[in-house]
């Protein structure tokens, strides 16, 4: 098989603009000509890459797949050149997705605790919710994902393609703000309506939730009164006595331990979620592969935050 370097950057410039007129300038060819290095490239690997009849282009499931090929051979050979040239950074950082709550009160303390086993570990993170940051380790834009994992969740990743280290175990929480006495503002056993602070439908811990609501639905009387996709979202809201929601344990330490929250019912409420770092195996940056190998050396017991 001979595949020319030329056409796997043609083919990540186009996974990325999704027009054939604008990769082409971004290449500096013309379009015909770009067209016909695409074909090339298809004919050689026995596939079709892209689906031309959309409008922006897209790319075919086989597409979608190659592409973290050839985005991890591209870098693979910038990178070796620019060792060649003197150019590479010693300490490259990695760049880290993760989901908005764990970015804010999670990632924090669990890297420095990371790091007091395998040494400094430069790192790029960004937040964004779950369904995004599978999306941009599907496509190799991102080196490492931090997420929640829920057995029972639509969203489920390729344990041989996507690997992952179980790094914590946490509970959602239902919690309110209390009265006077302490007692919870919103509590669950009442049999009053209870203004309830939900995750958006299309976000990850919602469906946890959900799950758990499904067969209390009827015992509870529960009016949504607001919405977001995101657990310090809620966290606010319920600080200001707007109503109930569940929030990951550790977005509330702090608070329940000053009192400023309480828990709104008892454990049979709590809903289990597990933490993971994933990672593509089909990506073989030098950083990734270097920190898996440590990670797999350490404690079971030291991994967990």
């Amino acid at each position: 098989m001979n595949i020319e370097t030329k056409w796997l950057e043609d083919f990540v410039a186009l996974a990325n603009t999704r027009s054939f007129s604008a990769s082409a300038r971004q290449r500096h060819v013309t379009q015909p000509a770009f067209s016909r290095r695409i074909r090339a490239l298809e004919q050689t690997v026995g596939a079709t890459l892209v689906d031309r009849s959309t409008t922006p282009v897209d790319l075919t499931p086989e597409g979608q797949l190659f592409l973290v090929t050839a985005r991890n051979l591209v870098e693979q050979l910038n990178e070796s050149l620019g060792h060649l040239r003197g150019l590479a950074i010693a300490n490259e950082a990695l760049d880290i997705v993760a989901a908005q709550s764990l970015a804010l009160s999670f990632f924090p303390p669990w890297i420095s605790r990371l790091q007091q086993g395998i040494g400094e570990l430069p790192t790029r993170l960004v937040a964004m919710n779950v369904g995004e940051a599978i999306h941009v380790l599907r496509e190799g834009k991102c080196d490492l994902m931090l997420a929640y994992y829920d057995p029972y969740a639509s969203m489920q990743l390729d344990s041989e393609v996507f690997p992952s280290f179980s790094i914590g175990q946490v509970k959602m929480l239902p919690v309110s703000l209390p009265n006077e006495d302490g007692k919870p503002r919103f509590p669950l056993a009442g049999s009053e309506s209870i203004p309830y602070l939900a995750y958006t439908q299309g976000a990850f811990l919602g469906s946890s939730v959900r799950m758990l609501l499904k067969n209390d639905a009827l015992r509870l009387r529960l009016r949504t009164v607001y919405e977001t996709a995101m657990a310090e979202g809620l966290k606010g809201m319920v600080l200001q006595g707007l109503g109930l929601a569940w929030i990951p344990d550790f977005c509330i330490r702090e608070e329940l331990k000053s009192g400023r929250l309480v828990r709104a019912g008892g454990e049979e409420w709590d809903v289990p979620l597990e933490i993971r770092l994933y990672r593509c195996s089909l990506v073989h940056k030098p950083g990734v592969e270097k920190l898996w190998r440590q990670m797999q050396k350490l404690p079971r017991d030291f991994l967990q935050a």
